[in-house]
């Protein structure tokens, strides 16, 4: 017959044996939880990632596929997954998709045979026209203008140039030769979009076109067409006239273009030279907007 002495030990026993199993499963459950909260920090990471290499390297679409892997990495090497790589795949300068794969230690877990997790993330960037955008500059084409990309244009800025024909001056920010020059300068601050109607610019506009054109120039001496940052590259309406098209003094914007300037101006010019191009920069995509050569990107998946 126990005693109550051996019945005291044994309740004791079996107490240290279910703190001890109490224990156990508390430390596996703390250790679930901070194993789980590394995955989603690492997995959340890892998608950021993707989607900042995919949206930079889509912006090199209309270059190279080259260019485009090299900005990719790029954005991977500076996030730290450049081993996380797996493929990119790129579709007709329309779309590109970044795949990564991550093997990621586990601490806790191990202690169930789980030494790693693979993590995977993937972005894709799809690109259309511009229906909205900032930073533009006074100059415009009429819709009807068929752009051969590469090919020399010259935009003449004469008189009577600015009411008729496929170029425009046009006064974003209100009349005056200052005002436009300014904003030749160093582009229109507001968003413009589609569907909006701004006034064409009348005067005497061949100095402030100069002074604008040759800041630009001197602000990028050395850029190309592919770099991201030069202010040789502008951003130019596209739009259709308002009223009579042979004599109008509005105009309905109805798309964007880049264009490229290749030289500067001298004082007898009366034309601005350079190239149209085609180029994914910043703004809104618009589903009514004319292509001429203006795109975006934006995360499809």
């Amino acid at each position: 017959m126990k005693t109550i002495k051996n019945l005291n030990k044994e309740q004791r026993g079996s107490s240290i044996v279910i703190m001890a199993l109490g224990l156990a499963l508390a430390i596996s459950l703390i250790g679930l939880v901070i194993d789980g909260g590394h995955l989603y920090m690492t997995q959340s990471h890892l998608q950021k990632t993707a989607n900042a290499s995919a949206l930079s390297g889509a912006q090199e679409l209309m270059n190279s596929d080259e260019a485009v892997n090299e900005v990719v990495d790029e954005v991977l090497n500076a996030h730290g997954e450049r081993e996380s790589f797996l493929d990119t795949v790129i579709e007709n300068e329309q779309s590109l998709k970044v795949d990564l794969e991550k093997p990621v230690p586990v601490f806790f877990s191990s202690l169930f045979g789980v030494e790693t997790v693979t993590l995977r993330a993937d972005a894709k960037v799809e690109i259309s026209t511009i229906g909205e955008a900032a930073g533009a500059v006074p100059f415009g084409i009429d819709e009807s203008t068929i752009l051969h990309y590469g090919e020399t244009y010259d935009l003449k800025v004469d008189a009577g140039d600015s009411e008729a024909g496929n170029f425009g001056i046009l006064a974003l920010e209100g009349p005056g030769a200052k005002t436009y020059e300014e904003t030749l300068k160093f582009g229109y601050e507001e968003t413009l979009k589609v569907g909006d109607v701004v006034n064409t610019q009348t005067g005497n506009i061949a100095g402030p076109t100069e002074n604008g054109v040759n800041y630009r120039m001197d602000a990028c001496p050395e850029g190309n067409i592919y770099d991201r940052d030069c202010e040789r590259i502008m951003t130019v309406l596209v739009y259709k006239p308002v009223g009579d098209s042979s004599n109008f003094k509005q105009v309905e914007i109805t798309g964007f273009a880049y264009f490229y300037l290749q030289e500067r101006m001298g004082k007898n010019d009366d034309s601005v030279r350079g190239t149209f191009i085609k180029r994914v920069g910043a703004g809104t995509a618009g589903r009514n907007s004319a292509d001429r050569g203006a795109y975006t990107g934006r995360l499809t998946q």
